[in-house]
C-alpha cells in the first residue's frame, strides 16, 4: 500500500500568508502612536514621555537642563531605561535606571538633560527600555525617540 502525501492547496497556503501577514502587522506599526512605544522583544512593553521633573525655563516643553523621567509597562520584573541623546552624531548624553520597586538607585529616574558634553543646544534622545534574559543577553522591549529642545 502506497501512503500518499498531501499537497497543499491554493487555499491552504493563502492561509497560512493571511496568518502570517497579520502576525507581523502588529511589529510594523509599532511605536506609531506618539509619546508611547512599543518594540520588538520578546516579553513586550510601552515607554511613555518624556514627563518633566523640572522644567528650567518654565515653556513645558523638554529642553536641554529639563529633567526628565519616564511611565513604562513591561511584562518582566525588572525593566530598565537607557537614554542617549546625540548632537551632530556625537553622543553628548547617556544614563541608565532600573524602573522596578527594588533598583537600589531609585532617584536615577529623573534624569537631568545636560553633562560636560552637552552645555547647550538640542539634542536627538532615544529612551530604549529593556530587560535582561535567562542568559544575561538585554532584550529591548520599547524604544522612544524624542528631541530635546535648545
Amino acid at each position: 500500500m502506497r501512503i500518499r502525501k498531501p499537497t497543499p492547496t491554493g487555499a491552504g497556503i493563502a492561509g497560512v500568508v493571511v496568518v502570517l501577514s497579520l502576525a507581523l502587522v502588529p511589529a510594523a506599526f509599532a511605536g506609531k502612536n506618539g509619546g508611547s512605544h512599543t518594540g520588538g522583544g520578546s516579553g513586550g512593553g510601552t515607554i511613555a514621555g518624556p514627563m518633566l521633573v523640572t522644567d528650567v525655563n518654565g515653556n513645558g516643553v523638554v529642553n536641554h537642563g529639563d529633567t526628565v523621567t519616564f511611565n513604562v509597562s513591561a511584562s518582566t520584573a525588572t525593566p530598565y531605561v537607557d537614554l542617549v541623546c546625540s548632537q551632530n552624531g556625537g553622543v553628548v548624553y547617556s544614563a541608565t535606571a532600573g524602573f522596578f520597586a527594588n533598583y537600589p538607585w531609585p532617584w536615577t529616574k529623573d534624569m537631568n538633560l545636560a553633562s560636560q558634553m552637552w552645555t547647550g543646544g538640542a539634542a536627538n534622545c532615544t529612551a530604549t527600555l529593556y530587560t535582561f534574559n535567562s542568559r544575561a543577553k538585554k532584550v529591548v522591549l520599547a524604544t522612544l525617540p524624542f528631541t530635546a529642545q535648545a
